[in-house]
């Protein structure tokens, strides 16, 4: 749901800051396999790309889990220095496993990113398949929200489906063990479209069976329940657990959040109502069998209200009550 904003991170402070990273954290060196239990991590958030804030940004993450993911246009895995390429390659470093999610429409309006005809997919099914084949990561994401796409384009949807199918078994033949899957936007998936969303909740409307259209390695979930409910107080008890019923893969959360500002009118939050979320959001989901939990940011970044206040930090670096309770949730 949030906006994908970091992939146009200038090349050259990339490589700055994995030289830099490298001298300055090789003693807290760990392999991606050495991680083990639920991943719980941040999405690639700095305070800004300049460079002791970008090196800042991976050592704090180390502090909240033991993930990083990267969400960018598919098209970025053709460049020489993109964002899934440095958050790949500093994950030794640092000590986390990267999880990369790639895109290829538009969620606010549910537009291709580019046609999906066969010169698109060649591409893109060639971009992706290059990068699992030399970095064997232990995760990537197909498509980001896809349920939104198919209610705005149902045709394109299935299109991408079929185009998922073949990518899926071509990242298998050259990494078998990569695990590979698409995201769901979870308040659309249960009928809720009523709140920020700006339609009517109806459990009719529920599109779970998008689930058992993708062979996948586990399911995976973006959650925003503050643009459907005021106060976490009111997210039902089951909220989470209703995944059991729909699929027995193991879940991920790729995107977490809950604003702390006072915006917009008629959804006023707050430091302590963020904190509240994230307790409950670990209480609601602890009968699960997560294997991601992601908080989409670190920092407050310059994106759509609600979004702008979903950090764990304020843009200026200040701590807010959610950072305690994300660091010392499960």
């Amino acid at each position: 749901m949030r906006k994908i904003i970091f992939i146009l991170i200038i090349a050259f402070v990339l490589l700055s800051v994995i030289g830099v990273g490298c001298q300055q954290q090789a003693q807290q060196s760990q392999q991606q396999g050495n991680v083990t239990g639920i991943l719980k991590g941040v999405s690639l958030s700095p305070k800004s790309f300049q460079s002791n804030d970008f090196t800042d940004f991976f050592v704090r993450a180390r502090q909240v889990g033991n993930a990083v993911s990267w969400a960018g246009d598919w098209n970025e895995l053709s460049k020489e220095n993109n964002g899934a390429k440095v958050v790949t390659e500093l994950s030794s470093t640092y000590g986390y496993i990267p999880v990369v999610e790639v895109q290829f429409f538009k969620q606010s309006d549910g537009k291709l990113l580019r046609a999906l005809d066969n010169a698109t997919k060649q591409s893109y099914k060639n971009n992706v398949v290059a990068f699992v084949e030399k970095y064997k990561p232990k995760y990537i994401g197909l498509g980001i929200e896809v349920n939104v796409l198919y209610e705005k384009s149902p045709s394109d949807f299935d299109e991408f489906v079929s185009f998922y199918s073949e990518v899926y078994d071509a990242i298998k033949s050259v990494s078998p063990n990569t695990k590979v899957f698409t995201v769901f936007q979870l308040e659309k998936m249960k009928g809720m479209n009523g709140g920020l969303f700006g339609g009517v909740n109806n459990q009719s409307k529920a599109e779970w069976f998008l689930i058992d259209k993708f062979k996948s390695d586990i399911v995976a979930f973006t959650t925003y329940p503050g643009l459907i409910y005021k106060n976490p107080s009111e997210i039902p008890q089951d909220y989470y657990s209703e995944i059991k019923s729909h699929t027995n893969k193991p879940v991920a959360f790729t995107e977490i959040g809950w604003h702390s500002a006072t915006s917009p009118t008629g959804w006023e939050s707050n430091e302590s109502e963020q904190a509240a979320f994230v307790v409950k959001f670990f209480n609601l989901t602890r009968g699960l069998n997560k294997e991601i939990e992601i908080w989409s940011f670190l920092y407050d970044q310059s994106v759509q209200e609600p979004f702008n206040s979903m950090g764990l930090y304020y843009s200026d670096g200040k701590t807010k009550l959610a950072w305690n309770k994300w660091v010392a949730g499960n």
